[in-house]
């Protein structure tokens, strides 16, 4: 079992923060463009407890992938929980967090329990190429929440 944990400080207050998101169409713009992230299913306006979302990934080296992800354990305005039913990992379990930080801040908290297929080769790829590849994925969401939000400096 792999994991991975990120925290943020935004210059952003919560409920703006949630807002974003909360709209399932914004996952557009956490994603890098390499990544070939194209959604597949109608979206609403806002997530909701049992929303399947069904989107395509260019995997690099490993080609391109279909997810079937759903929303759930939804605590409006704080937090919420997207989980893989069916791609490329055995078990995809991403928790999201905010929570307000000092006057107008929030801390973003990524939760990710991950586990790749094919046991020991999974294992070995998950050292030579998918842990870099995540950390690039979660260093490029964390730039594009910074220019998005401002980063928080807290007080």
């Amino acid at each position: 079992m792999h994991v991975i944990d990120k925290k943020i400080t935004l210059h952003a207050a919560p409920q703006e923060v949630w807002a974003f998101l909360a709209t399932p169409l914004n996952l557009n713009e956490l994603t890098p463009p390499d990544l070939e992230f194209r959604i597949l299913s109608d979206l609403p306006d806002k997530m909701y407890n049992g929303l399947m979302i069904t989107y395509e990934i260019a995997i690099p080296l490993f080609g391109t992938h279909r997810w079937l992800t759903e929303i759930k354990h939804i605590n409006e305005g704080v937090s919420f929980v997207d989980e893989q039913s069916v791609g490329p990992y055995k078990l995809w379990y991403h928790q999201h967090f905010i929570e307000p930080v000092g006057k107008e801040m929030t801390r973003m908290i990524d939760r990710v329990t991950y586990l790749l297929p094919f046991g020991p080769l999974g294992r070995m790829v998950h050292k030579v190429k998918v842990k870099h590849m995540l950390e690039e994925i979660f260093n490029y969401r964390t730039q594009r929440l910074y220019e998005l939000f401002g980063e928080g400096r807290p007080q």
